[in-house]
């Protein structure tokens, strides 16, 4: 299988092809292996190549059967390999078994063949980690794929996958998403077990995946939400698969949309144009659109979020200290997390728990919106992709810098209420032919306004100037028909109303 043949599907079309025998498990392994050995070196997104032991494995029966997949190296275990969390901390750490996803993608039949890039601790909305290195946008390699899930964005983006195991606790899916095309959903929390483990940060981080196809998502939520087990919080399973709500029409929705930059002062006007646009075309769809202010106090939410947080690493790092019997030390991870773990270990038990209690209500605030409204609509972030270093490259500028690139992801996540996730984010990129985003059988699975890649810059490929007219990047020219730049969020209530 050559790689156009390749990059024609998505990982539900790869899985149809195998299970009708018109390719094996191995000719996909080895086209996603080469497109890894072709764009890689540029973009480090994988950093644990584990092509070998993916060719010993055994080809499953599950709905996915044969598809090669990445795991982010952050959340998700996989036996005898290392899960550093993009920390030297632990470049040692070797999972003594799976965790429950990674044996739920297992059981699908996914062929895991290596691990993505994430900054340390998945703290950062860029990749660019002293230990697992810069990841780069393959659109504009000069830029960010965004973060703390870059390496996964930007694999699934230049080709190598067609989805990838992705989380986000502040906007870990739905940034990288939006920074390099794609589509990244954000699922409620207790809906993906965590085990071994808890919970992460509050149970605000969430695994999950992103995807090029709305269908390839629904599939992998469909086989990854099933409780464990001692889970603290759990979803049931909905009655209805995902893989088939995706096909049924909404109705005309109650749509509410904002333009505004909910922690910075606003929003780059390329983005805001983008939201415009989008509220526009939904509208000429049938829908209810209509402006609001979304409510909240969400410089509270900001500490508070940015306390827990804190706290969180502290924790880590300190079972991590008591684990090898001294300290974690400066040095031992990087200055900024050095430096966030410190202010962890200040926070007391009172203080956690009253930043909680100020998370809740920020969450009861936003919530209010939807007693009138079916869908939030707003930009995801504040900016189209930033250049690489420009976060972390002035410590005086980071805070900044920080929430004006990402102003949305934190706010809209309070709100969603438990067991339904038609609340959760989704990061959308309208197709540049202004059709909607489809999944492999052609059904509509989005309806977005075109953007084709904005602010381009040095690229790996150049794709036919007759398909695109104005990228420069390593995506393929067929994958450019179908994807840019736009930067959205859409979070639907859990009560939405059909009419």
């Amino acid at each position: 299988m050559d790689f156009a043949d390749y990059r024609r599907h998505d990982a539900v079309g790869l899985a149809g092809l195998v299970a009708r025998g018109e390719v094996s498990a191995a000719e996909l392994l080895s086209a996603a292996v080469a497109r890894m050995a072709e764009v890689d070196p540029k973009i480090n997104a994988v950093t644990l190549k584990l092509a070998d032991q993916a060719r010993k494995a055994p080809v499953g029966s599950g709905p996915l059967a044969g598809v090669p997949f990445l795991l982010k190296d952050l959340g998700a275990a996989m036996a005898g390999t290392v899960t550093s969390s993009g920390s030297k901390l632990f470049a040692d750490a070797v999972a003594p078994a799976d965790s429950a996803l990674t044996a739920a993608y297992r059981a699908a039949g996914l062929n895991i063949f290596g691990k993505t890039n994430t900054p340390e601790f998945g703290l950062w909305p860029v990749t660019e980690g002293e230990h697992l290195g810069v990841c780069r946008n393959p659109w504009d390699v000069t830029r960010t794929p965004g973060g703390s899930s870059g390496g996964a964005a930007a694999a699934v983006a230049a080709g190598i996958v067609p989805a990838a195991h992705a989380s986000d606790g502040g906007g870990s899916i739905r940034t990288p998403a939006s920074c390099c095309g794609l589509f990244g959903m954000k699922p409620s929390r207790g809906r993906v077990s965590f085990a071994p483990m808890g919970e992460g940060w509050a149970g605000a981080s969430v695994q999950h995946a992103v995807t090029r196809s709305v269908r390839d998502s629904a599939v992998l939520l469909d086989i990854a939400c099933r409780p464990e087990p001692g889970d603290p919080y759990f979803l049931a399973p909905p009655e209805v698969a995902y893989a088939e709500e995706v096909r049924r029409d909404p109705g005309r929705l109650r749509i509410a949309f904002t333009t505004d930059a909910l922690q910075a002062p606003a929003l780059d006007p390329e983005c805001a144009a983008a939201v415009r646009d989008t509220a526009r075309l939904l509208e000429g769809l049938g829908h209810e659109v209509v402006e609001v202010k979304v409510p909240g106090d969400f410089a509270a939410m900001q500490a508070a979020a940015g306390l827990v947080i804190a706290a969180s690493v502290a924790a880590t790092l300190d079972a991590e200290g008591s684990r090898r019997g001294s300290p974690v030390a400066d040095g031992d991870v990087e200055g900024l997390t050095f430096g966030t773990y410190r202010r962890g270990q200040a926070v007391t038990g009172s203080a956690y728990v009253q930043a909680l209690a100020t998370l809740h209500a920020f969450g009861r605030a936003v919530a209010t919106l939807f007693e009138d409204h079916d869908v939030l609509l707003l930009s995801t972030l504040g900016s189209p992709a930033v250049p690489i270093g420009w976060i972390t490259g002035d410590v005086r500028l980071i805070a900044e810098r920080l929430f004006a690139f990402m102003p949305n992801t934190q706010g809209v996540q309070q709100h969603r209420p438990a067991g339904d996730d038609r609340a959760a984010c989704l990061e959308r990129v309208g197709p540049a032919d202004r059709h909607a985003v489809r999944g492999e059988d052609g059904r509509r699975g989005d309806a977005l306004p075109p953007r084709r890649p904005a602010r381009t810059g040095p690229a790996l490929v150049r794709p036919r100037p007759a398909a695109v007219r104005r990228a420069n990047s390593v995506i393929p020219a067929a994958a450019k028909r179908r994807a840019g730049t736009q930067k959205l969020s859409v979070c639907a209530a859990g009560s939405a109303r059909r009419r």
